[in-house]
């Protein structure tokens, strides 16, 4: 009993002491765990903890500042954009000023004034331009444009091609009036007094010229540099002459529809079947296939081999579903120009392009787009320049084989050359070479009829378009030099055909074809003794 009234009496105390422990550990707890000062720790506001809006509001103020600073940066690069603009929209105007948009200058008819001063501007700026004053630097030695040389008499060329010479008389009329009003002017130019005293003036006249030289750069102008007499020996008198070229004027814009624009294409022959064949298979593939708008005239001479260049036409048209031709047969001694003649009168329909054409050419569909771009009825006729291929049995010596006919026509220096001294390939209207009273008839065999037509059109008031094409090719075939003729004809044909068998390198490499293969023997016995 007394140890149960002193546990009762002990119990609140044990109690009291309980609750004193726990208290000193909860304050002993909450002492360790209060978060420490912000200059040992950055503390996040606490929910409904006094310093949450401070934290926040110490967030946004950094951020506004971080904005506000880059909207100042983009403001300063506005305005460096803006002085930047400016000054190349000034320099542009200068520019503009300076060097005026030539289809302004022939636009503006309101004030011919301005329109003047702006050409004479655009012209003296064609000098600064043009290498007249320095040198401008070139990446290759293609890149540099030569000077051609000139006297009272001659004119010293480099591009000759194969009807000109590299010195010769100016035969065309325009590179004669140009050079001599060149000549004219600089002695008119020498021959103004002088600005300053009264010392006795040497007159100039033609006979002084010594030399000149000018080039042409096609987008600036030409450039004359002409050599004088002076007035004692080894003394001269030198002038500079500069030609501008105006600006590029528009003269017409127009569309051109050649959806039904038909071509004649016109074949005089004689027996050569086996030449004709291989033209039949081009004018399918060309023609028929690829163009679609094209009739053929065969103009056939004699009776031999005619069934079968009859036979041969008829298969390829009838393979080919394809009935626009015309087969004409005359029992007389060929010749080209009566041939091309008849075949051009027998055309009964519209009025048509006629295409003059030999057995012996390759043509593509190309090319007959541009011989109806360049006719035009009563206005112009065309005379391509076509390119004419050499032996390919020299061409491709070295190979194994000879590549196929397509894979030949490649337009090289080493494969072919311009044929600018021929014109019997040419497309006109009809009714042009009607009205120009088409060949002369009393011209037998083949040349010369080609030349004579030519010159007609040249004397009428027809423009006549002479360029060289990419579609138009001339077959190699062997020339014969008959025995019957004269010496002088045999050596002018022997000149002829070797023209027109290989370039001048490939010529050289057979004249000293003997001399070559000693020199590989002798490198090859080398080789073996080492």
């Amino acid at each position: 009993m007394m140890l149960r009234r002193g546990f009762i009496l002990f119990l609140p105390r044990l109690v009291g002491l309980l609750v004193v422990a726990c208290c000193s550990m909860s304050i002993v707890y909450m002492l360790a765990c209060t978060p420490k000062g912000d200059s040992q720790q950055l503390a996040l506001p606490r929910v409904h903890s006094p310093t949450v809006n401070e934290g926040y509001e110490a967030v946004l103020q950094e951020r506004e500042e971080q904005h506000r600073n880059y909207i100042v940066s983009l403001k300063k690069q506005i305005a460096q954009l803006k002085v930047a603009l400016q000054g190349r929209t000034e320099q542009l105007k200068k520019t503009q000023n300076q060097n005026p948009n030539p289809l302004d200058i022939w636009l503006d008819h309101s004030n011919p004034e301005k329109a003047q001063a702006n050409l004479l501007a655009f012209l003296r700026s064609q000098v600064d331009k043009a290498e007249v004053h320095s040198g401008v630097k070139l990446s290759t030695e293609y890149a540099a444009v030569p000077f051609e040389s000139f006297t009272l008499q001659k004119v010293y060329q480099l591009e000759t091609g194969l009807t000109r010479h590299p010195e010769e008389k100016p035969v065309r009329k325009d590179k004669r009036d140009e050079l001599m009003e060149v000549i004219e002017l600089a002695v008119g130019s020498l021959n103004q007094p002088e600005a300053a005293g009264n010392a006795k003036h040497h007159v100039y006249a033609a006979s002084d010229f010594v030399e000149g030289i000018y080039r042409t750069e096609k987008n600036k102008g030409t450039l004359y540099e002409l050599t004088f007499k002076g007035d004692a020996k080894h003394q001269f008198k030198k002038i500079i002459l500069f030609r501008p070229f105006g600006p590029v004027m528009k003269v017409k814009n127009e569309n051109v529809d050649m959806a039904d624009t038909l071509i004649n294409v016109i074949v005089p022959l004689a027996k050569r079947a086996s030449k004709f064949r291989q033209f039949m298979q081009n004018f399918r593939e060309m023609g028929i296939q690829q163009d679609g708008r094209i009739h053929l005239t065969v103009v056939y001479f004699g009776k031999e081999q005619m069934n079968e260049v009859k036979s041969i036409l008829e298969n390829t048209t009838k393979s080919a579903n394809f009935k626009n031709f015309t087969f004409i047969q005359l029992n007389e001694e060929f010749s080209r120009g009566k041939g091309l003649d008849v075949g051009a009168r027998f055309w009964k329909g519209n009025n048509v392009v006629l295409f003059f054409c030999d057995v012996d050419i390759y043509f593509t569909a190309e090319f007959l787009n541009s011989c109806r771009l360049n006719t035009q009825p009563g206005k112009k006729v065309f005379y391509p320049v076509l390119f004419s291929q050499y032996n390919p049995s020299i061409i491709y010596g070295h190979h194994d084989s000879i590549p196929s006919l397509e894979q030949q026509l490649i337009i090289k220096k080493e494969n072919g050359f311009w044929r600018d001294f021929g014109f019997g390939m040419t497309c006109q209207y009809r009714s042009d070479f009607i009205n120009i009273g088409g060949f002369d008839l009393d011209i037998k065999g083949w040349g010369g009829e080609d030349v004579h037509l030519y010159r007609k059109y040249l004397h009428s008031n027809l423009i006549v378009i002479r360029t060289p094409v990419r579609g138009l090719f001339h077959l190699w075939h062997e020339k014969q030099c008959l025995d019957e003729l004269t010496p002088e004809q045999y050596k002018m044909c022997m000149q002829s055909k070797a023209m027109n068998e290989a370039s001048h390198g490939q010529l050289g490499m057979l004249v000293f074809k003997q001399e070559i293969e000693t020199h590989l023997h002798r490198q090859k016995l080398s080789s073996k003794k080492t």
